[in-house]
C-alpha cells in the first residue's frame, strides 16, 4: 500500500524584511501549492531551513502548515535533530498536530554506529506516526543503503524512505529487499525514480512549479511516458538546482521571479552567486515562455 503517493512538496519558509517568519505568506503559499493539486506538503524540512529555527518559530511553522492542510491534504513532518530527545519532541509535537506522518533524517551530529542507528528510529518508532526515513548521504554522515534498510526491517512504523543518493538504481533493490514505500527525494531524478517504481516525490522546485509538478506525475502513472520525457526536459534546467547547496536559495531567487518575495535564506546560506542568478532567470523565462505557446 502507498501512504505518500503524489507529489509532496517541501515548502520553503518565509521570511519578512526584518527577518521574521512570514506567517501569513506562509498561509498564502500552502493555499496556493494545494490549489494547485500537489498531493501533500512536507513542513520543516531542509527546503523549510529548519535548522536555522528556533524552536518557536519552527513550532509557528508546522502549526501554521497543518492548520492550512487541514481535511485537505497529509502533512509530513521533518523532525531533523541532533539529539534523539530532540528528534522524539518534534515527532511527538507533529502527532498532535494531526501529521500524518514524519520524516526523520538518521543521527547527523557525527558518524553514528549501525546499532545508534536502530536505536534511533526505535526510538522515533515509539511516538506512532509512520516514518519517511530520510537519506541524504551528502549533508549527513549515514547512507541509508538498501542492506541497512533491510535491517530496519522491525521498526514497525518505519514505512518508507525519502531516497536522495542520486542512483537511481537503488529504487529497485529497496523495493526488493525491504517493504518500504520509495519516494524520489530529488527533483533531477523524478521521472526516472518514478519510472523505477518510486510511488511519490518529495520536491523542492515545485514550490514554484506546482502545477507542472503534478502534470508530470500525472502523466507517468498514465503511461503517456513520451509527454512526460518532453515535460522533463523542459523543467530539468531548473529541476537541476534541487541537487545543488544551494537549492534553498535559488528556490526563493525563483519565487521571487514570480512576483512573490518570500525574503531571504538565513545564515549560514548566503544569497545566490550573480551567475547562478542568471541562469534561473533564464531558465525559468525559457520555460515560462514554452509554456505561453
Amino acid at each position: 500500500m502507498s501512504r505518500f503517493a503524489g507529489v509532496y512538496v517541501a515548502v520553503i519558509t518565509p521570511f519578512t524584511h526584518d527577518d521574521r517568519v512570514d506567517e501569513a505568506r506562509l498561509r498564502a503559499h500552502v493555499r496556493w501549492l494545494l490549489d494547485r493539486g500537489v498531493h501533500g506538503i512536507v513542513s520543516a524540512g531542509s527546503c523549510g531551513e529548519y535548522a536555522a529555527l528556533s524552536d518557536a518559530e519552527r513550532t509557528l511553522v508546522v502549526e501554521t502548515v497543518a492548520d492550512v492542510c487541514r481535511d485537505r491534504v497529509p502533512v509530513v513532518v521533518g523532525t531533523g535533530a541532533s539529539s534523539t530527545r530532540n528528534a522524539v519532541r518534534w515527532a511527538e509535537h507533529a502527532r498532535r498536530c494531526g501529521a500524518a506522518g514524519i520524516m526523520a533524517l538518521p543521527p547527523s551530529a557525527y558518524r553514528p554506529s549501525r546499532s545508534e542507528i536502530r536505536a534511533w528510529y526505535e526510538a522515533l518508532d515509539a511516538v506512532g506516526l509512520p516514518i519517511v526515513a530520510y537519506n541524504n548521504p551528502f549533508d549527513t554522515t549515514v547512507d541509508l543503503t538498501p542492506d541497512l534498510l533491510a535491517e530496519l526491517a522491525h521498526v514497525e512504523n518505519l514505512v518508507a524512505v525519502k531516497e536522495y543518493s542520486g542512483d537511481v538504481r537503488r529504487i529497485p533493490l529497496i523495493l526488493e529487499r525491504t517493504r518500504l514505500e520509495v519516494i524520489v527525494g530529488c527533483d533531477d531524478l523524478a521521472l526516472e525514480g518514478l519510472i523505477a517504481g518510486a510511488s511519490g516525490w518529495i520536491a523542492g522546485l515545485s514550490n514554484v512549479l506546482a502545477s507542472e509538478s503534478v502534470e508530470l506525475y500525472d502523466l507517468v502513472r498514465r503511461g503517456e511516458l513520451e509527454r512526460a520525457a518532453e515535460l522533463y526536459r523542459r523543467l530539468l534546467p531548473l529541476f537541476r538546482y534541487d541537487s545543488k547547496p544551494t537549492f534553498v536559495q535559488a528556490i526563493k531567487y525563483a519565487f521571487e521571479l514570480t512576483g512573490n518575495p518570500a525574503g531571504a535564506t538565513r545564515p549560514p546560506r548566503l544569497p545566490l552567486e550573480d551567475a547562478d542568478r542568471r541562469t534561473i532567470s533564464t531558465a525559468l523565462q525559457a520555460f515560462l515562455s514554452l509554456a505561453e505557446r
